[in-house]
């Protein structure tokens, strides 16, 4: 549609409402039909693209020695330490149930830890535990001091007070691990159900990869399933508290209908699979598209408010509002479409998809809603001095008091944006779910009473075949673990070389003294073949050594610690490689630097298309206005909001991590609009021959209503987001709020006072 005909157009579409009405339900029916083809995912890789680095860096780590989809069961007596009889049978019976686990490949437990000693000249190999509930007094009193002196399970499968036990199990998941995983955790629900029954002083915990899966699945399903619905209910109560006409609502509730339903429905054709970064997707459409129905109903109100009839007050709101919502949909849709620069597939899909129902919305505001408009019983709402009163006063006030307006708000952006440099940009995984999924709780029972959760993971070459029993290359991998467990942000390191001195060892009589490495490098290379050929099925040691045995896998078990502290870890590591073991070189893979190189790239790729879509729009505005001074001028109002929000947050918590990367991305599309409506409003004003001050007064008058009614809709919508059990959902509604007040703020307080100061031209 052009806008030099908009009446044309109009009359047309209230000539033809009936077949436009059935074309439109046709259309919206046919590709609603998608819907069922919509999946959610319960994989955290879905977050990262396949040829992101350090994925490529864990794939490869997995190729060598398995996968790493695992799973945690804390075991801890409500009284006293895990070797008692009870406690230790009971970790015995659930480390038989876990070799049952769908698709289990590994269990390593403390009762089934690979104890080795000698027998005068013959190396012994068994469970530290069997048949718990026989073991006497003495025996406890072994398996305790065996168990918290052996360095490479204590810190990892007991803690180091002895009161907490772990029982790790590995899976190989298949290509499509959704199902499995919730195989899986059904199944380990169900034993730890009976274990709690069978033995009542002993509690469990599950967390790990696989139970973080599970996690975000059922996060997705909560925030699709309550969260829509809740935002759904805001927009109709505060449309029709503000609009005060139910039929007014009533049109603008059926066209989010078709919105939503056109947009699911098209994302289930392009095969969409939601995770918990883009469940979003339809909440934020619905707030966002009910901005142009809100304008155009508030103006058709208004006018028969002024005494025109149905079908002329419909052609008068499409005539004011059809250039507007066009401008607002483009900057909208530009806004979102840089989100295709993120580094996380999720967001792109976000992107994409809100951008397709923002452009629905702008189709069925033009068509569908028009048609509604001319049809249902509309009434004229009775001239109150209420509304229009209201802005006709505030414009006063703001031209009366435009100087201390514009320093107030100087003074108060300024205040405000300080506190971005207080922003750590940093994200932690084990706290990407709130606490009352049971899985955080879990978790954080695991980091704060067996082992950490964030791990860093080395694939250390020896640059031989059959290298790993060198004895150069053990003191250069052993130094390197040592160094490690002195870092104050590490609870466990587990090496290889733990393994080797313990055989040394034990080959020598168990004689303390020999806990060292060993000299000889054919001695220690008979001493790891007697060992593997000790190690029963299931306790090999391919998950440590590859193949060739050219290299072993170090894993470091850190404290709770954020995405820059692991970054920041990891470099200081590298820099002790290449300072003392050069040929070690290997960078740090695992699940936990995946996620902590993520916001950081997330950060990097995002203020690209911030910029982008900033420039684009910029200037955008400049060609639409026809004056660069007007368009350079309404940045002001749309910078400052997503700056003083970051600001702001920076100073209250301090922290932001993928949140902060899109959400000014996201905001600045959003925010944009009440400015383009506003100036649009007021250089009309200005072309009717007003000052700048009347012209100012004009807009209030015209758009003020308009602009408050979309703005609590928006910010109340995305503040439902703040009941979201996912972090990164929370946290993106809360400052996206908040950039949406701010930005009313600034168009009412700010931008009219800039408007008086600098548009002196006559008109």
């Amino acid at each position: 549609m052009t806008a030099e005909h908009p009446d044309r157009y109009t009359a047309f579409i209230l000539r033809y409402r009936w077949p436009v009405l059935l074309l439109a339900a046709l259309i919206m029916l046919a590709v609603t039909a998608g819907v069922g083809f919509v999946s959610v995912t319960n994989d955290y890789r879905s977050l990262f693209d396949q040829d992101n680095p350090q994925l490529s860096a864990l794939n490869a780590l997995e190729d060598t020695y398995g996968a790493s989809n695992t799973a945690l069961i804390a075991i801890a007596p409500r009284k006293g330490s895990v070797f008692s009889r009870e406690t230790l049978g009971a970790i015995e019976e659930l480390t038989d149930a876990a070799w049952r686990a769908p698709h289990s490949t590994r269990v390593d437990s403390l009762t089934n830890y690979s104890h080795s000693w000698a027998n005068g000249d013959e190396l012994i190999v068994q469970p530290l535990v069997e048949g718990a509930s026989t073991l006497k007094d003495t025996d406890l009193a072994r398996v305790k001091e065996t168990a918290l002196n052996a360095v490479d399970i204590v810190g990892r499968l007991v803690s180091y007070d002895g009161r907490v036990a772990g029982l790790a199990i590995s899976f190989a998941l298949p290509e499509n691990p959704d199902a499995a995983v919730i195989e899986i955790t059904d199944y380990l629900d169900g034993i730890l159900d009976k274990a709690r029954t069978s033995h009542p002083d002993v509690t469990y915990y599950l967390t790990g990869d696989v139970p973080l899966n599970r996690a975000f699945a059922d996060a997705t399903k909560d925030d699709l399933e309550s969260l829509a619905p809740i935002v759904f209910l805001i927009i109709t109560v505060v449309a029709a508290v503000l609009l005060r006409s139910v039929f007014g609502t009533a049109a603008i509730v059926a066209v989010l209908v078709f919105v939503i339903n056109t947009t699911v429905g098209f994302a289930g054709w392009l095969g969409t699979v939601f995770n918990p970064a883009n469940s979003g997707v339809p909440i934020i459409v619905m707030t966002v598209a009910v901005a142009h129905s809100v304008h155009i109903v508030e103006t058709t109100l208004s006018g028969m408010s002024r005494g025109l009839d149905r079908n002329a007050a419909v052609t008068d709101s499409i005539r004011v509002n059809a250039w507007p919502v066009f401008l607002t949909t483009a900057t909208t849709v530009i806004g979102f479409l840089s989100l295709n620069v993120s580094d996380s597939p999720p967001f792109r899909i976000l992107g994409n998809l809100v951008a397709f129902g923002v452009f629905c919305a702008y189709v069925y505001s033009m068509t569908l809603l028009p048609a509604l408009l001319s049809i249902l019983p509309l009434r004229a709402r009775p001239a109150s001095t209420g509304k229009a009163g209201f802005f006709d006063r505030f414009g006063t006030f703001v031209v009366a008091r435009r100087k201390i307006l514009l320093w107030c708000s100087a003074v108060l952006a300024v205040t405000l944006v300080t506190g971005v440099p207080r922003l750590e940009l940093t994200d932690n995984w084990t706290q990407y779910l709130s606490e009352r999924y049971q899985f955080r709780q879990d978790t954080d029972f695991v980091i704060e009473n067996l082992t950490g959760m964030e791990t860093l993971e080395y694939s250390l070459r020896s640059g031989r075949e059959g290298g790993v029993t060198d004895p150069a290359y053990l003191r250069k991998v052993d130094s390197f673990a040592e160094w490690y467990r002195k870092q104050p942000e590490v609870s466990h390191v587990q090496a290889f070389p733990d393994i080797m001195k313990r055989l040394n060892k034990n080959m020598h009589g168990d004689d303390p003294a020999y806990h060292r490495l060993p000299d000889d490098p054919e001695l220690s290379a008979q001493y790891l073949l007697l060992y593997e050929l000790s190690l029963p099925f299931g306790r090999d040691l391919n998950n440590r050594i590859d193949v060739a045995k050219s290299a072993t896998r170090m894993t470091v078990v850190l404290r709770s610690l954020t995405s820059q502290g692991q970054r920041e870890l990891d470099a200081r590591a590298q820099a002790w490689i290449r300072a003392n073991a050069p040929d070690l070189a290997s960078e740090a893979s695992g699940v936990s630097i995946v996620f902590a190189h993520l916001s950081q790239r997330n950060i990097k790729s995002m203020l690209t298309g911030t910029i982008i879509a900033m420039g684009l729009i910029s200037l955008l505005l400049i060609v639409v206005f026809r004056n660069v001074r007007i368009g350079l001028l309404s940045l002001v109002p749309n910078f400052i909001p997503a700056a003083a929000s970051l600001g702001l947050w920076g100073h209250m918590v301090g922290r932001v991590g993928l949140a902060g990367s899109v959400m000014t991305a996201i905001a600045f599309g959003i925010i944009v609009d009440d400015t383009i409506h506003f100036l649009s409003k007021y250089l009309k004003a200005r072309r009717e021959g007003l000052s700048a001050s009347e012209a100012v007064r004009a807009a209030f008058q015209t758009v003020g209503h308009a602009l408050w009614t979309t703005t609590a809709i928006l910010a109340l919508g995305f503040l439902v987001f703040a009941s979201s059990g996912f972090e990164v959902s929370w946290a993106l509604g809360l400052l996206v709020t908040l950039t949406i007040v701010f930005a009313l703020l600034a168009d009412f307080l700010l931008l009219p006072p800039l408007l008086m100061a600098l548009d002196r031209r006559k008109p």
